[in-house]
């Protein structure tokens, strides 16, 4: 192995002390005397194994371990529940250190850019360490300072991750099924946006931008004269982690209330912002003397575009309407390791899973139990989510969990109804036709724009004397693709017109309704209504298979 030759070594003689050997040996890290397990190990089943090795291995692994524990989609159980007790803690920065990266960073010594500065973290993690100071009119502010040398170290330790899932996926059918090249990538994108606090700075103010109108919930402030890429200023938030028992006996506080408040924050960032706080465990909610819920951390984020939000609502909409058909092909939508599943199987799946679910409206579903069930039939059928639907999972359960300590009849469902209910009403809007409109004319558009480069290739090649194979498997495909967007657009352009149309008859008097050309134009509307259904179905992917 040509570069990091001493760190590949070093991760092949953890993984085997901690008898992970055999792993170490399929990822080709070389042929290791795996020799006896540490003391205290022998009897632990491999996840806690993995733990072990992963915490001695560092923050990289560290924060993988951490990842992966939200990733039911990719591995069993057993390594989700061992996987969550990872602790991100590492001994302090000598103080020393500390002084001189903070004069580095702004200029001068902590005692001057700064009221006062405590020496003593509040916090020390693997990435960097947090401490108390105030600014020179005294506001409360936590400071948090990057650990030298830990940016090089990343970098290092993703690159051989990354080698190490190019690796997996060539020698283990099950990796490239999982995509673990995929997740290495995404993974190494996020921890490198982690390691700058000044993207956190950037999301704090973002999400400050979102709650400005919202009482309920506070993020600090951010002191961008005192932040750098390695230094962090923000103001302090003072309160109770929100799972500490004493919150119940805060006098401003109802635990009820205060459950209610955490899973609107939670679903507002999903519903309507697209934009939401990706590490919501108990230790980054704090409950203020006032009541209010303060927010802390802002390395990881996801976000949810506007394609995202789409889908989600089709996976809504076939919720509310119990359709295992439409579950299946949300979740394949949803999905992002090109896998071809059996759809029959699949929607037998789904539809064998939702049984327990039928007549029951969302406000009365646990979500987590439905969530977690969900994710076991995909990673049965071999498919993966995307990794902001995997962080959006991971909010759900963590925010349900929060609201179910804080009260045992909290249901999220219930808060999110209303919100779900408006994202799948969106996707109805008549507001959405000119947009969806245009998306189905760009597609027709670069649809035949492919024509004339392919036809000129074939044409070329005749002239060079060069035999020609027709390859049917490939022509169908496209020419059902041209014919479900040219019917696709019709649709859409026929059902704008009939939904003009209601709003036409809607706002006519009754009266002026009962005359023979009103309703010659009510049953042209219908006619076209229908028309408009009609070439929307026929223009489903499946139906034109099934011909």
């Amino acid at each position: 192995m040509p570069n990091h030759f001493e760190r590949y070594a070093q991760v092949a003689e953890i993984l085997a002390r901690h008898g992970l050997g055999s792993v170490a040996a399929a990822l080709g890290l070389g042929r290791l005397r795996l020799g006896t397990l540490p003391r205290g190990t022998g009897a632990l089943a491999n996840p806690d194994r993995l733990v072990l090795a992963l915490e001695e291995l560092g923050p990289t692994f560290i924060k993988l371990g951490q990842v992966l524990s939200t990733r039911p989609d990719i591995l069993p159980r057993d390594y989700i529940v061992a996987l969550s007790r990872l602790q991100d803690g590492a001994p302090p920065v000598p103080t020393a250190v500390v002084r001189s990266l903070i004069e580095q960073e702004l200029g001068a010594p902590p005692d001057e850019v700064f009221g006062t500065f405590t020496d003593t973290p509040l916090a020390s993690a693997s990435i960097g360490q947090a401490h108390a100071a105030t600014l020179h009119d005294g506001t409360a502010v936590v400071v948090k300072v990057r650990r030298p040398g830990v940016v090089s170290q990343v970098q290092e330790d993703l690159e051989i991750l990354q080698n190490l899932a190019h690796r997996a996926s060539r020698n283990w059918a099950a990796a490239a099924d999982f995509n673990v090249e995929g997740v290495a990538a995404a993974f190494s994108e996020t921890l490198r946006a982690e390691l700058d606090y000044l993207h956190e700075g950037r999301n704090a103010e973002r999400f400050a931008r979102n709650f400005s109108t919202r009482t309920g919930i506070h993020i600090p402030k951010i002191y961008w004269d005192t932040t750098t890429s390695r230094v962090l200023t923000i103001e302090r938030i003072y309160g109770l982690r929100i799972d500490d028992p004493q919150v119940a006996a805060m006098a401003a506080v109802d635990r009820d209330n205060l459950a209610a408040l955490a899973a609107n924050a939670a679903a507002k960032m999903i519903f309507e912002d697209g934009f939401f706080h990706a590490d919501p465990h108990p230790g980054n909610f704090f409950v203020e003397s006032g009541g209010r819920i303060g927010l802390i951390d802002f390395g990881m984020v996801g976000e949810v575009d506007e394609q995202l939000r789409d889908r989600l609502g089709r996976l809504l909409l076939a919720f509310s309407r119990n359709d295992a058909g439409r579950i299946s092909r949300a979740l394949l939508d949803l999905s992002v390791n090109g896998a071809a599943p059996d759809r029959a199987l699949l929607t037998l799946d789904v539809a064998h899973f939702m049984e327990q679910y039928q007549g029951r409206r969302l406000g009365e579903i646990h979500l987590a139990p439905l969530i977690n069930e969900l994710v076991a039939i995909l990673r049965s059928h071999h498919l993966q989510l995307s990794s902001e639907i995997a962080m959006l999972a991971k909010m759900v359960v963590m925010t349900e969990g929060m609201g179910v300590r804080l009260n045992p009849e909290f249901n999220l469902g219930e808060v999110l109804k209303p919100f779900a209910t408006r994202l799948a009403l969106e996707r109805l809007s008549p507001n959405r036709l000119p947009a969806m409109i245009k998306k189905l004319g760009l597609e027709a558009a670069d649809l035949g724009a492919e024509f004339p480069e392919r036809l000129e290739r074939i044409l070329q090649q005749l002239d060079r004397g060069v035999e020609v194979h027709l390859r049917t498997e490939e022509i169908v495909p496209l020419v059902a693709r041209a014919e479900r967007i040219g019917n696709r657009l019709l649709a859409g352009l026929l059902l704008a017109a009939f939904i003009r149309g209601i709003g036409d008859l809607t706002a006519a008097d009754r009266e002026h309704l009962r005359s023979w050309q009103d309703r010659l134009l009510a049953g042209g509307v219908g006619a076209m209504g229908v028309m408009g259904g009609y070439l929307a179905w026929t223009g489903r992917p499946g139906l034109r298979a099934r011909r």
